[in-house]
């Protein structure tokens, strides 16, 4: 999340106003979801994972043309 500049501020906000868009509930080691949020009208998509005890944040990225038609679907592979 560092590496692209979001802060934690940022990052608790696009989770807490944001929407779940997929759900990975066979991850491991626990299970995950995918949710969009916004930070400063930019979309951004953050993949959380779910524990017992804690969640952990396991990647945040703005959504692309070539993996996505638009911010809720996800191109479909070739």
């Amino acid at each position: 999340m560092f590496e692209r500049n979001i802060s934690t501020d940022d990052l608790f906000s696009a989770i807490k106003v944001g929407e779940i868009i997929e759900s990975y509930p066979d991850d491991e080691p626990c299970p995950s979801l995918l949710m969009l949020g916004y930070i400063r009208d930019h979309a951004y998509h953050v993949v959380l994972g779910i524990c017992d005890d804690h969640l952990r944040v396991i990647t945040a990225y703005m959504p692309d043309d070539e993996h996505w038609i638009d911010t809720r679907t996800r191109r479909k592979n070739k």
